[in-house]
C-alpha cells in the first residue's frame, strides 16, 4: 500500500525541518490504515515503533511516499514495515523505516486472537 503526504510549515521545528514526531503520528496512521484494510472488524493498539532512526532531514515542500507492508502476523498482534521515501528521487535511499506493531483488544484492552486477514495471508 502506498500513501503520501505534503510536508506543509505547520509540520516543521523552528529550524525548518519537519518534526520527528509528525513523522511518527503519520506512519502510525498509514501502518494503521494497511492493519484496518487486513483487519476490518479489529480493535487494533500501536504496542511498538522499532528501531526509530532519522535518516535524513526533511524540508517544506516536501512529498514524503510512505509504502506499508504486513511482515509479521502472530496469534493477537501484525506488525507492517514503514519505507519513507522523497517521492521526487524514488531510486534514493529510504529516509525512514520502521516495523509499527498492532496487538487486537477487546473493550476491555485484553487480548484477543485475531482473525485470518481480509486481504490474503
Amino acid at each position: 500500500m502506498e500513501n503520501y503526504k505534503l510536508v506543509m510549515p505547520g509540520d516543521l521545528n523552528p529550524h525548518g525541518y519537519l518534526f520527528g514526531g509528525k513523522l511518527l503520528m503519520w506512519v502510525d496512521e498509514y501502518a494503521y490504515i494497511g492493519a484496518k484494510l487486513d483487519f476490518p472488524d479489529c480493535r487494533l493498539v500501536t504496542i511498538a515503533l522499532d528501531n526509530v532512526e532519522f535518516r535524513k532531514s526533511i524540508q517544506q515542500g516536501t512529498v514524503l511516499k510512505f509504502t506499508v507492508a504486513r511482515s509479521r502476523l502472530g496469534t493477537t498482534s501484525v506488525q507492517y514495515k514503514v519505507d519513507v521515501l522523497n517521492s521526487a528521487d524514488p531510486s534514493a535511499r529510504s529516509m525512514f523505516t520502521t516495523a509499527v506493531t498492532y496487538v487486537r483488544v477487546d473493550e476491555y484492552g485484553a487480548k484477543q486472537p485475531l482473525p485470518e486477514p481480509a486481504n490474503g495471508a
